[in-house]
């Protein structure tokens, strides 16, 4: 996965022009008679649930030959085949990404394509279509959505005297001892991590669970400095200072089989830590005796909090093809899509002899659909896709905006300055602040000078 650093020199790099690409030729319509080709990039069709509604797409394409341009999404090689006007037909991106390749022209708004093709915008989980709205446009249809669960060990939990109460994150005080109860260490170096905070990615979470969000609702206002974020910022790092510092801690963590049956849950070396429900899939694979107990991620007054994250599909400008990329989009995001998808899953775990633990997705029909097809009706794991669900419904994400890479690379790099003990926290929040609303003020004034 590329840093925010690398992401904004990418986009910096590239240049496609600042916003103003529209697809006033493109003929839209749920009627269309579709031929030709549709090139896809960043997307894979690796498992049932990817072909399963590729298939469905491509039935619905009629004539059009599809092809894969194989890996996730290389920005840079996207950013130059826009700029050298040979772009794919369309682009499966990351949600945050959605803000800058709109501002800079990469891609069209899909107004036209959501009229054109009767896409009904009302089905998507709100935070996932505010992340791909920029100034009240649409640049992208939302797939995939990305939640946070509590994860933790019940027989660590339990040896210490805790609950997973203790470790939700509805009491940063208790949280902070039940790290310290937890973890352990042998021959100068950890061996059980009690908790991981999950610093840098989830620094918009523990902001949020402390009644603040890091950007505006109408994302032009930077609140990087806010005394709740440095309050949020400075407990989440002390979590790793109490267990020998973050390096420690991301070493050790970084040694684990991670998706293999030697996993920290399995073999005991980690208390708990918040994490995406896809990793529920992975523990149930391959570890499905691991001692687990699931809760969702709280805030400081105990209330479900999810800091949703995901993908979604947008119509590059240029696109030699945008009435099929419509419909693709349009087809692979529909409830009769993820429908087929879970038809496949479901039959797929049934005949592995294990449970069918859902899908998420950013279609809240669908979400309802799938949720009634889930087969983990055991412990722990019915837990664990009951508060998955409850989780997709108190989602909150960081608003698209025109400077959305320099706004993460502000972050991500204050973040990390303080892990690596290069920076108080205070100062180096206020240092993304001045960078963070400097990228904002610039590239908002180039949006609205076009508009």
């Amino acid at each position: 996965m590329l840093s925010g650093g690398v992401v904004l020199l990418l986009l910096a790099g590239c240049a496609v022009g600042t916003g103003g690409a529209d697809d006033s030729d493109a003929d839209y319509g749920a009627d269309t008679e579709l031929s030709g080709e549709l090139e896809v990039m960043g997307f894979s069709g690796v498992d049932e649930v990817a072909t399963a509604r590729m298939d469905l797409a491509e039935s619905e394409l009629g004539d059009v030959e599809v092809g894969l341009i194989e890996g996730e999404l290389d920005l840079q090689q996207f950013l130059s085949a826009v700029a050298s006007g040979e772009p794919p037909d369309v682009v499966y991106a990351n949600r945050d990404q959605i803000g800058s390749l709109a501002a800079r022209g990469a891609i069209v708004p899909m107004s036209r394509c959501i009229e054109g093709e009767g896409i009904d915008t009302s089905v998507y989980v709100p935070s996932a279509l505010a992340q791909v709205t920029l100034d009240d446009e649409v640049y992208g249809i939302p797939e995939f959505n990305s939640v946070q669960l509590t994860m933790a060990n019940a027989d660590l939990l339990s040896a210490a005297g805790l609950t997973i109460e203790d470790v939700n994150g509805s009491d940063w005080e208790a949280m902070s001892a039940a790290n310290q109860a937890l973890t352990k260490s042998e021959g100068g170096g950890l061996s059980v991590i009690g908790y991981d905070s999950k610093l840098p990615e989830f620094m918009p979470l523990w902001a949020k669970a402390n009644g603040v969000d890091l950007i505006s609702e109408d994302g032009r206002t930077a609140q990087l400095d806010d005394p709740a974020v440095l309050e949020a910022l400075e407990w989440a790092v002390s979590i790793y200072d109490d267990q020998g510092g973050f390096s420690a801690v991301k070493a050790y963590r970084d040694s684990a089989d991670f998706f293999g049956e030697g996993n920290q849950f399995a073999t005991s070396v980690l208390g708990a830590m918040p994490m995406e429900q896809w990793y529920v899939n992975v523990l149930n694979d391959v570890s499905p005796d691991a001692p687990m107990v699931f809760d969702t991620v709280r805030d400081k007054q105990g209330a479900t909090l999810a800091y949703a994250t995901g993908s979604a599909w947008a119509i590059p400008s240029g696109s030699d093809n945008p009435e099929a990329a419509c419909r693709w989009a349009r087809v692979m995001t529909s409830e009769d899509a993820w429908q087929a998808a879970a038809d496949a899953r479901l039959e797929a775990r049934t005949g592995e002899g294990k449970p069918f633990t859902g899908i998420l997705t950013a279609n809240a029909q669908a979400d309802a659909a799938i949720e009634g097809m889930v087969t983990a009706d055991e412990e722990p794991w019915a837990t664990a896709v009951a508060s998955m669900y409850e989780a997709n419904g108190a989602t909150f994400s960081l608003p698209a905006n025109p400077a959305d890479a320099e706004f993460k690379a502000a972050l991500q790099d204050a973040v990390n300055s303080v892990l690596n003990g290069q920076a108080e926290p205070a100062d180096a929040l206020a240092e993304a602040q001045e960078k963070a609303q400097s990228a904002l003020d610039e590239a908002w004034a180039e949006l609205d000078a076009e508009g």
